[in-house]
């Protein structure tokens, strides 16, 4: 879901998602978990991709989303939506009771 965000806003080389993942406060993510995703998205027809040729070194193979992969992503928003409103109410504690007075 994630990917497909940044992409919408963009396209975008591989490392270039990495470090844009990074900057919106995922700080861990590594490029051999990116690459993997843009993989499964590109096969599942979410993305396709695109050669840009570089000065600084070979080709780099840019990705955007599909009108597919972007449909994926309304429905990933509405689908983590629904848990985080599950997740919130879980978390939430319940009101404690007024105490009643005789």
């Amino acid at each position: 879901m994630l990917v497909l965000a940044l992409l919408r806003e963009s396209d975008s080389y591989g490392y270039e998602l990495v470090t844009r993942l990074q900057d919106v406060g995922l700080e861990d993510i590594a490029a051999g978990s990116v690459y993997p995703v843009l993989t499964r998205l590109e096969r599942d027809g979410d993305v396709e991709s695109y050669l840009v040729q570089s000065s600084a070194g070979p080709a780099r193979k840019y990705y955007r989303p599909t009108a597919a992969g972007l449909q994926r992503l309304v429905a990933q928003r509405r689908a983590w939506q629904a848990l985080s409103d599950v997740v919130t109410l879980a978390l939430t504690p319940p009101p404690h009771p007024k105490e009643h007075r005789s």
